[in-house]
């Protein structure tokens, strides 16, 4: 009796047949996750943005140091930046509102703002990379650990067959 083994999924993807152009294709879920994910971020900015300028409350500090294994985790302040909290607000607003901005740009199929964050996404995880590799920065919720997830999950969704073919549904080849 010959044994039987199950069919194993290659570890690459196959190349697929070009996407045709259709300029009425509709938006795929790969796309409206990583647009949805660029607009997550924006928040996320924001709220490491107050807690760095307001105190957190004690039973939230109890649930990031929980959440990382570290106990209490040191607070980030702004006196620790060198800022004055308007340029601190500022540099904050103008990031966020690029966010969006791309965020609202993916949402409504542009291949540049694809390419641009998914290259920010991933020079970001880099320098998370370098910093704990290297610097022995620690990776935790306090720090980078929302954004490279994040970045991550964009990476995955943005890098999708069906969102480049949405992005690219009006190039002309």
């Amino acid at each position: 009796m010959t044994e039987r083994h199950p069919r194993k999924r290659a570890a690459f993807e196959p190349i697929g047949a070009p996407v045709v152009r259709d300029p009425a294709m509709r938006r795929p879920g790969a796309t409206v996750a990583g647009g949805v994910l660029v607009l997550l971020r924006a928040l996320a900015g924001i709220v490491w943005g107050l807690t760095v300028v307001f105190p957190l409350p004690p039973w939230v500090q109890a649930v990031a140091g929980a959440a990382d294994g570290s106990g209490a985790e040191p607070a980030l302040t702004l006196s620790d930046l060198g800022l004055g909290a308007g340029l601190f607000f500022g540099i904050l607003g103008l990031v966020t509102l690029v966010q969006v901005v791309f965020g609202v740009l993916l949402l409504r199929g542009s291949n540049v703002a694809r390419v641009i964050v998914m290259l920010v996404s991933t020079i970001s995880i880099v320098t998370a990379f370098v910093g704990w590799w290297e610097l022995g920065q620690d990776i935790t919720v306090g720090t980078t650990l929302v954004t490279v997830s994040l970045d991550i999950l964009v990476l995955l969704a943005l890098s999708s067959r069906d969102a480049a073919a949405y992005a690219r549904r009006n190039e002309r080849r």
